[in-house]
């Protein structure tokens, strides 16, 4: 399958299943925790996605984990491994934005529900961790419309089953979506959301960058073709025309309610929040629709979030100093870790290159500098090079009082607290201890049967 053969999520399904990376999971699963369970520790052994089909309590199958590693970016992004960084650094170049194609109707408009009718104790919401505060939608892409530039906005926010018709809504200040609400004249008037789920992975990824343009564009820049789109039922906003699942309703800023917690992106169970809640007015679906959701706190949430949409920025920061320098933003540093790799020619280019990585993104807490020979997507080599290749009193830096994220679990309640750069490059002038052990990969079926 092509790039721009894929469409939605069936498609992209297809094109999982194609390179081997699908598991249809017929056994059944209860929806709250085993299901997340089965899906966390796929992700953990890079065992490809998940659709699960006999799930207790959903009347529908339930796909998670499509990107949740780099084999899987690759398959959604329609390019070799080798080439995501690239390719993420060229869709994300506003050059290259392609408008969206306006349709008349959409497949998820099949079913409708409304009004008193909307009951989402009918979806198959998981309870995902043992500590979430309840049923959580974490797959949805949050669309919205700037009611003063009209610029569309995709995002994703946690929402917490509140009632038949009700969302908990969490959102940062600093979100587009919290700033459109609060340019209006009222700011705590009512304010139209879709929610879209199940949908093409460009979109998924799309909605992970923060960008000023409509992030519906850089997804179809993934696909090189514009993403198709319709007016909802009940909003008067462009939304994806192959989802799944459409919820559409109201957001009331000044109408808050605690929700939490939730297994968060930095690994732990984020805090209670009193957040702005959302009334549902209406629920449609394709007919036979796929349910799709984000394991929270795992391997797919970091990376949509933290590593796609990051790395190529680092790398643009670090190559003004090092043209041949490479970035990698490990799932498991949550988004606050980043890896450089160089060729070192000089004792103090380590100590730039992560100078510059930190300021790139502000979530860049920890950065490690390595040499070529070390693979930086394999933690036990990076661990290899800490351990044998940095003298602690001369190879960190610190950098105290530096702004990061406010949900840093090392930081003050507003984000500040210390970055710290590691020279873990191997240092000729200090010690000559020639090259590294190496033997050749083997292929080990070939042996044991």
């Amino acid at each position: 399958m092509t790039n721009a053969e894929m469409t939605d999520l069936r498609s992209h399904i297809d094109a999982l299943e194609d390179q081997g990376l699908l598991s249809r999971i017929s056994a059944p699963v209860a929806l709250d925790y085993e299901l997340s369970d089965v899906a966390a520790a796929m992700q953990r052994a890079d065992a490809g996605a998940a659709l699960f089909t006999d799930v207790a309590g959903s009347p529908w199958p339930i796909f998670t984990g499509g990107v949740a590693s780099r084999r899987l970016a690759a398959v959604a992004l329609g390019c070799p491994i080798e080439q995501i960084v690239d390719k993420m650094g060229e869709v994300l170049d506003p050059a290259n934005a392609l408008p969206t194609d306006t349709v008349d109707s959409a497949p998820w408009q099949a079913n409708t529900v409304r009004g008193d009718e909307v009951d989402l104790t009918a979806l198959p919401i998981p309870i995902h961790s043992r500590g979430d505060g309840g049923e959580f939608i974490t797959g949805a892409v949050t669309v919205t419309k700037d009611p003063v530039s009209g610029r569309g906005n995709l995002s994703y926010n946690r929402m917490l089953r509140m009632g038949r018709n009700t969302l908990g809504f969490n959102v940062n200040e600093w979100r587009d979506v919290g700033t459109f609400m609060k340019s209006r004249p009222d700011p705590d008037a009512p304010f139209p959301v879709a929610l879209a789920i199940g949908l093409d992975p460009a979109i998924m990824i799309a909605a992970g960058v923060r960008t000023p343009i409509d992030e519906l564009l850089i997804a179809g820049a993934i696909r090189g073709r514009g993403v198709e789109v319709c007016r909802g039922v009940d909003v008067d906003i462009d939304i994806p025309a192959r989802a799944e699942i459409v919820l559409e309703g109201m957001i009331h800023p000044a109408t808050r309610a605690p929700e939490g917690p939730l297994a968060e992106f930095h690994g732990y169970l984020g805090e209670m929040w009193e957040s702005p809640t959302v009334e549902i007015t209406s629920v449609s679906w394709r007919d036979d629709p796929i349910y799709q959701t984000i394991v929270p706190g795992w391997y797919e949430h970091i990376y949509i979030g933290n590593v796609l949409p990051r790395e190529p920025l680092l790398r643009r920061f670090v190559r003004h100093l090092d043209a041949g320098a490479d970035v990698h933003i490990p799932p498991y540093g949550n988004g606050f870790l980043a890896v450089v790799s160089v060729d070192r020619d000089d004792p103090g280019t380590p100590r730039n290159l992560a100078m510059a990585a930190m300021t790139a993104h502000i979530n860049i807490r920890n950065v490690v500098v390595v040499d070529r020979d070390v693979d930086v997507s394999q933690p036990s080599d990076v661990l290899w090079a800490i351990t044998n290749r940095v003298h602690w009193s001369d190879d960190v830096f610190t950098v105290p009082h530096a702004q990061g994220h406010e949900m840093d679990p090392v930081a003050d309640n507003r984000g500040v607290g210390v970055k710290v750069g590691i020279d873990a490059t191997y240092k000729r002038e200090r010690r000559e201890y020639g090259e590294r052990v190496a033997y050749a990969p083997v292929d080990l079926t070939r042996y044991l049967g």
